[in-house]
């Protein structure tokens, strides 16, 4: 039986993933980290309150199977480019760092279409730092997973996404697999499949391979 840890269960794809992973035999118990307690009750789930700024200092008595990473933001909801980093690239670094500590030796991680570090764009180039920064740390285990535009019950109100979503889903038939939008509960679904698979390795999965 699989213990997993989870950072960003109140977010679209986390929200979905954190229900999943509760349904599945193979994990007895679902912590997940979170700033505030969310509305998700099972016997199987345990929520502890972290200050991601200093998660290094919060105290976890359990060992950690397979970690999972939703945790993700915008430059207008951050506030800055400085406040977007701090989330997408140092948050996910100090996660990693303590799934680590607590023995997990798979790490599945939500990142970006088009990440890389030598991107044009800022946000792009966060999310292809970080890839590279899990990388370094020498999980036995990573996979990547690089969604397109994201579909599912978003609690926010996010016009230019909510028009292209619109705009995605009435062209889908012109549109290449690769920039299609997904579902996130493809993308939740895909992630558990990863982990139950216990390959060893590095692995990349593009929007296409998500469907």
């Amino acid at each position: 039986m699989k213990t997993a840890l989870v950072a960003g269960a109140s977010g679209l794809v986390g929200s979905s993933l954190v229900k999943m992973l509760l349904q599945m035999p193979e994990y007895e118990t679902v912590h997940i980290l979170v700033r505030k307690e969310i509305d998700l009750a099972h016997p199987n789930l345990f929520q502890h309150v972290a200050d991601f700024d200093r998660l290094e200092t919060l105290n976890l008595e359990f060992k950690v199977d397979d970690a999972f990473v939703t945790l993700g933001t915008t430059i207008a909801k951050a506030g800055s480019k400085s406040a977007f980093y701090k989330v997408d690239h140092d948050y996910v670094l100090s996660f990693a760092r303590k799934a680590l500590s607590l023995g997990a030796t798979g790490i599945f991680v939500v990142s970006s279409m088009g990440a890389s570090p030598s991107s044009s764009i800022f946000y792009n180039k966060v999310k292809g730092e970080i890839e590279n920064d899990l990388k370094a740390i020498g999980f036995p285990r990573l996979g990547i997973f690089r969604p397109s535009l994201l579909l599912g019950p978003r609690t926010e109100k996010r016009i230019g996404e909510k028009l292209a979503s619109w705009m995605m889903q009435s062209l889908d038939f012109m549109i290449p697999a690769k920039y299609k939008a997904i579902h996130v509960d493809k993308v939740a679904k895909k992630m558990v499949e990863m982990a139950l698979k216990d390959e060893y390795g590095f692995f990349i999965f593009e929007s296409d391979k998500l469907q």
